[in-house]
This record gives structure tokens, C-alpha cells and sequence, in this order.
């Protein structure tokens, strides 16, 4: 009798055991090619503002390093990406408060620009040099598009002579009477940069126009430059420029908007309602509107907005996107989400201040680009910093002298320089989904609302032959099972992006797939 009850128990014993170690059933994706979404255009990033530095500072093997990280397509001989392989370069055109010194009253050196026209008119095209060596570094790199984009009006034309507003919403720091010589001003430097060969595909004259742009209360001086706007204002200047530039049968594109924040494209009633700085698609778009500019002929069908202060928490961060995705629907529309990076503390669930080069800021920002595409349907995505020296998670790579972070003179001439897994992971979109892919829906098995659920996006080349499947995956280790392929591939290749990996590849079975733990995913698949 008690070696049966021993006996028993043994068996019991092992079944518990054996249940303990049953491995999680495989998360299903079951990808949907038939129905689809936008058809994208591009990942990018800004110069702003360390390019200046870095740019014309630092020894060449370095920026020839970071030029790789974000802009190569190339690959090692175990065939894993040595770059990110942006699509797309911001060039921020300055205002020319680095010439005004301290008198700028902007109190970073980091934070001021030059500017290519000088006071009296005339132009000095040696300026930016550290910028324009990463638009030529892109361009040697084959990065397909150039941006240009103002936070201010040169100097010579804002109303005060400096490049920061007097701190009233809607207050557009601009003399009007400058109204053609600003048109001119931005069409002299997109005919420069073709000339130079580096064709300047946009022009985004506009940015954040919904905030202040004052010295903030308490201070003594500007943070950086700005000019807040209405949309009056933006339909104004847009009008003029586009006039210029097509008189010189330039090819350069206008993108409007660079919203502050992503809810004011879409709503009405909001806080910027009485200085009519809200509701940008109705009234750039809207037939009817007063300041629309869609009858503009280079005037791209797009709005632009900036990801921040709408992420946190995944409530807001999914009815603001949803919400959008629904007006542009409405008015045919597309969007680019053109800046984002961390600020602010996030309901709590990350904050901005702290250097963070590892997973914990690379899977949020992973986060926010799965959104802005897969339920705002951006068909471009943008980060803020390409380059950072501060103690602040807004940069793709850092740079430090003697391990000393800051906007310091050290840093401004030489340093060592950082990738950060922000950047990689980024480039698990940027390196794959290239321009004209096409969003594909996607299905799971576990609901991607519920807490670490892998968040999953699909795209689709233009011939149909590859399949680019990215997945964020917060939580811990799972395998997965791809349905809904149309080829007969029996393999993948996955580029990972974990705390010790950056892209790496592998090729695995159809069969066998898995997502490691706190990672971000690409999955590649040839049909």
C-alpha cells in the first residue's frame, strides 16, 4: 500500500513538474496582403543642432562613423546592417543668431544657427558647413530625400531682429513687409542645394507653430529659436514661396503644418482655438476654407505633426491616432509624423531627462513609431536629435569629452561618439520598410491593448515579392507562428535589436521563429 501512495506521488509529482515547463502556446500572426494602408515614403531624422559642431569639428574617421550609423545600407560579412539606413535628412536652415553671439539672446551656442544671407542681403554659402557636411555625407550614402526646414525667419526679417518671439501665442515674430524677400530667401537656398547636387525635395517653412517661443518666465533668455504662427499666417507665406519657386521651375515640394502636438491637425475647440491655430487639415484642405492650400500645385496632400505629449498613457497614446487617422480619411489627406522624441515625464511611464543608451527608451520609442503607423497611418516617421550631447534621451547617437555629457565647448570640438539602441531600433523600420512599400494589415492571437502584447506591423514591396514583418516585443521570450505568406519560403531572415545586439541577424525557419525577449524584431521574407 505505501509504495503505491510513493508511487502515486511520484507520478503526480512529475505532471506538475512537466506543466511547469510547458512552453506558452506561439503568439499566431496572421498577415493580411490584400488589405492595405499607406504606402510609405520615408524615416528620418534632423541636424538640429549639433551638426554644426560635429559636422566641421570632429576627426573624419568619426563622422564618417556616424554618417554610417545613420545613413548606410551596407552590411558586414555576416550580413548585419552597419547603419539604419535613413530615407530621409532634415537641414535645419538657420536664422543666424550664432552671428548675433550672446546679443541673440538664445543662451546655448547649441541652440543658435547660422544663416546663409547675411544682413545686407548678400550671401555667404561657407556657412553651415558642419550641416552641409552631412548632407553630403547622406548623399554619398544614397539617402533618397533632403528637407529643409526653419524654426525662424532669418534675423534681418522677424519683427524684433532676433530669431525668438515676444512669447504671445500666435504672435508671428515676422516683418510682413519682408514677405517676398523671405519667399526668395528659401528658394535661393533650395536652388543652392541643386546646384550642389543634393537636391532639396522639400521645404517645411514652419515649425511648432502653436507654441510661445518667448523667454519663459523666470528666465533671461530664449532657449532656442522660434516663432509661433497661426494658419493664416502659414497659408500666407505658402503662397508666396510657392509662387517663387515655381517662377524658377524649382522642384522643391512644400510640407506644411509641424504641429506641436498631433491633436491640433484634427480638432477644433482646443486650447489654440481662439488664435487659429488648430484644425490644420480643414484649413489647408477644406475646399471652403479661407486659408486653404491645397490648390497650391507644390503643395504636397500631407499634413505634418510632432508625436509629442500624446503618448502616455496607451489610451490617449491610441484615441489621438485614431481620432487623426479618422479626419484624414475624411479629407483624403496623408500625414507625417516629422519630430518626436522623449519629453517629459509621460504619465509616469518614462521621463525625458536621463541619457538612456539601452532597451528601456528604445522599446517606448518602438512604441510610438507601431502607433503613429499602424493607427494614424503616418507614411513618414521622424526622430528630433540625430546627434545629442546632452543628458536627455532625445538623441540617436551622443557624443561626450572625458565621459563629460552638456552643451559644452569640449564637446563642441571633439569627443567620443555613442550609438544608442533608440537608433537601432528605429532602424529595424528605417533599414527595411523603404520608400513605396505598402502597410498590410496584421492579425494576432493576443490582443496588442493588453500589457507586453507584441505590437506588430506588416509591409509589403511593390512588386509583392518581400514581406517586411516588424515586432516590438516589451515582455519576455515567445515563439511565433507567421500565417497569410503567399510564396513557398520555407526561411527568414530577422535582424534583432536586444540589450546585446544591434540588428544582428539570422536566418531561421518558417517553422521556427521566435521573438527574444525585450526586443524589437524585423523579419524579412522573400516571397
Amino acid at each position: 500500500m505505501m509504495f503505491r501512495l510513493l508511487l502515486l506521488f511520484a507520478l503526480l509529482t512529475t505532471r506538475i513538474c512537466l506543466a511547469q515547463v510547458t512552453k506558452p502556446a506561439p503568439l499566431v500572426i496572421t498577415i493580411q496582403q490584400n488589405q492595405t494602408f499607406q504606402t510609405i515614403h520615408s524615416f528620418g531624422a534632423s541636424d538640429c543642432w549639433s551638426a554644426q559642431f560635429i559636422g566641421q569639428n570632429y576627426p573624419l574617421a568619426k563622422r564618417e562613423q556616424i554618417a554610417d550609423w545613420l545613413f548606410s545600407m551596407d552590411t558586414d560579412q555576416a550580413g548585419n546592417p552597419k547603419g539604419i539606413g535613413l530615407s530621409l535628412w532634415r537641414f535645419n536652415i538657420g536664422a543666424g543668431s550664432t552671428e548675433q553671439g550672446d546679443s541673440s539672446g538664445i543662451r546655448s551656442p547649441w541652440r543658435r544657427s547660422e544663416c546663409f544671407q547675411k544682413p545686407d542681403g548678400s550671401y555667404d554659402w561657407s556657412k553651415q558647413a558642419g550641416q552641409q557636411w552631412f548632407v553630403e555625407a547622406a548623399h554619398r550614402r544614397q539617402v533618397p530625400y533632403l528637407l529643409g526646414f526653419t524654426n525662424s525667419p532669418p534675423v534681418q526679417f522677424t519683427a524684433n531682429g532676433k530669431a525668438y518671439a515676444s512669447g504671445t501665442l500666435g504672435d508671428y515674430n515676422f516683418n510682413r513687409q519682408r514677405l517676398s524677400d523671405y519667399a526668395r530667401f528659401l528658394a535661393d537656398i533650395a536652388q543652392y542645394f541643386d546646384k550642389k547636387g543634393w537636391p532639396m525635395n522639400y521645404l517645411s517653412p514652419f515649425n511648432e507653430p502653436q507654441w510661445d517661443w518667448g523667454i519663459k518666465k523666470g528666465q533671461k533668455m530664449a532657449t532656442q529659436e522660434g516663432t509661433p504662427a497661426t494658419n493664416a499666417d502659414m497659408a500666407e507665406l505658402t503662397r508666396a514661396l510657392s509662387s517663387e519657386l515655381i517662377s524658377r521651375k524649382l522642384k522643391t515640394r512644400l510640407t506644411l503644418g509641424e504641429a506641436a502636438q498631433l491633436n491640433y491637425l484634427s480638432d477644433t475647440g482646443t486650447n489654440r482655438s481662439k488664435t487659429g491655430q488648430d484644425d490644420v487639415i480643414n484649413a489647408f484642405f477644406n475646399p471652403t476654407s479661407p486659408t486653404r492650400i491645397d490648390n497650391l500645385p507644390n503643395v504636397e496632400r500631407l499634413v505634418c505633426g510632432h508625436s509629442y505629449f500624446t503618448t502616455s498613457p496607451v489610451q490617449k497614446l491610441q484615441t489621438v491616432r485614431q481620432v487623426l487617422a479618422e479626419k484624414l480619411t475624411q479629407n483624403k489627406v496623408a500625414f507625417w509624423q516629422s519630430e518626436y522624441c522623449v519629453l517629459g515625464d509621460n504619465e509616469g511611464e518614462i521621463n525625458g531627462s536621463g541619457r538612456d543608451l539601452g532597451m528601456t527608451t528604445a522599446l517606448y520609442v518602438a512604441k510610438v513609431i507601431h502607433a503613429d503607423l499602424a493607427l494614424a497611418n503616418a507614411a513618414s516617421w521622424q526622430w528630433w536629435l540625430a546627434l545629442s550631447p546632452s543628458n536627455y534621451k532625445d538623441g540617436l547617437v551622443y557624443v561626450e569629452n572625458g565621459g563629460k555629457m552638456g552643451e559644452n565647448p569640449q564637446n563642441q570640438q571633439d569627443g567620443d561618439v555613442l550609438s544608442s539602441k533608440t537608433m537601432w531600433a528605429l532602424g529595424n523600420y528605417a533599414r527595411f520598410v523603404r520608400p513605396g512599400m505598402v502597410r498590410v494589415a496584421v492579425q494576432t492571437d493576443a490582443p496588442q491593448t493588453i500589457p507586453n502584447a507584441p505590437l506588430v506591423s506588416a509591409y509589403r514591396s511593390p512588386n509583392k515579392k518581400q514581406l517586411v514583418v516588424v515586432m516590438v516585443n516589451p515582455g519576455d521570450a515567445r515563439t511565433i507562428e507567421l500565417q497569410g505568406l503567399t510564396g513557398k519560403a520555407n526561411q527568414a531572415a530577422l535582424y534583432e535589436t536586444t540589450e546585446s545586439s544591434d540588428l544582428r541577424k539570422r536566418t531561421a525557419s518558417l517553422n521556427q521563429l521566435t521573438l527574444a525577449a525585450k526586443s524589437v524584431t524585423t523579419l524579412v521574407v522573400e516571397q
